[in-house]
């Protein structure tokens, strides 16, 4: 079962680039406008990496939500900030492992609603639900979640590359405050962007987005994103580069880091 949840009308500007939909165009999507094609070409000027990492956090997804869903059982997935519907998002892996899989994303960009209304289809057996919601109003996105997913059962919260857009440290409490809302026996799901490959790199991509973006963001250090982990377990390999989070079986030796770090972590 497919369905819509606070998602009245809203205008797009076409004018303000958006982190979804440079990302969709970094993941080889289409569904951008010019403004975010000219952001995306600049900031891959600056950054050439940055499009392998963005397909490196894709993956990422894929194996951390394949893992939740066939080893550990999991079938519910509160997804925040996914962006446009591209491929494998978040439904598409769990239903096939699991097809009773409820997947709840959240978003606050109109054009991301639309297209959510039109492609976010479900399994008969699973649920999939989208809400417009932002990151800092944690309230909002439990209640709204909790008319599709059960509290009272383990849930996945994904934060993949978006807990970046709260710049200062009031996102460590916005991340509590959401982990706190789920069961024992819950995971978190986390990624983000930081300067350890290639530093300068990323650090000029970031003073771009802030220039011409009304969705600022910041990098963090590796030990300032360890501390979103606190009070849980860390699964191996620990926070490590997103290509290296238990990647598939590679003839050549691990792949090569990127400048996202991420992890899956257990809530005892």
């Amino acid at each position: 079962m497919a369905g819509s949840a606070d998602m009245a009308p809203r205008e797009i500007d076409s004018s303000v680039p958006h982190s979804a939909r440079i990302w969709n165009y970094w993941l080889g999507g289409k569904d951008f406008y010019d403004v975010d094609r000219q952001v995306g070409d600049g900031i891959a000027r600056t950054n050439p990496g940055i499009v392998t990492t963005a397909r490196a956090q894709r993956a990422f997804l894929c194996r951390a939500v394949r893992h939740l869903a066939g080893d550990n059982g999991i079938r519910q997935f509160l997804d925040i900030g996914t962006g446009l519907p591209t491929v494998d998002n978040t439904h598409e892996v769990a239903q096939r492992v699991a097809p009773d899989s409820r997947i709840v994303y959240v978003d606050h960009d109109p054009l991301v609603l639309t297209h959510a209304r039109a492609l976010l289809t479900s399994t008969p057996e699973g649920v999939t639900q989208y809400i417009d919601a932002d990151l800092r109003d944690p309230d909002a996105i439990v209640q709204g979640a909790a008319r599709t997913l059960d509290f009272d059962r383990p849930v996945a919260l994904m934060l993949l590359g978006i807990v970046a857009h709260i710049t200062d440290d009031s996102a460590y409490g916005v991340v509590g405050q959401l982990m706190d809302a789920l069961p024992s026996g819950s995971y978190l799901v986390f990624s983000d962007s930081t300067e350890v490959v290639n530093p300068e790199a990323v650090r000029d991509m970031v003073r771009q987005w802030n220039r011409t973006s009304d969705n600022p963001r910041v990098n963090r250090t590796r030990q300032q994103i360890e501390r979103f982990f606190e009070g849980l377990e860390i699964l191996e390999p620990g926070l490590v580069s997103v290509s290296r989070w238990r990647p598939e079986a590679l003839p050549f030796g691990l792949p090569d880091e990127v400048d996202n770090v991420g992890a899956v972590a257990y809530k005892p």
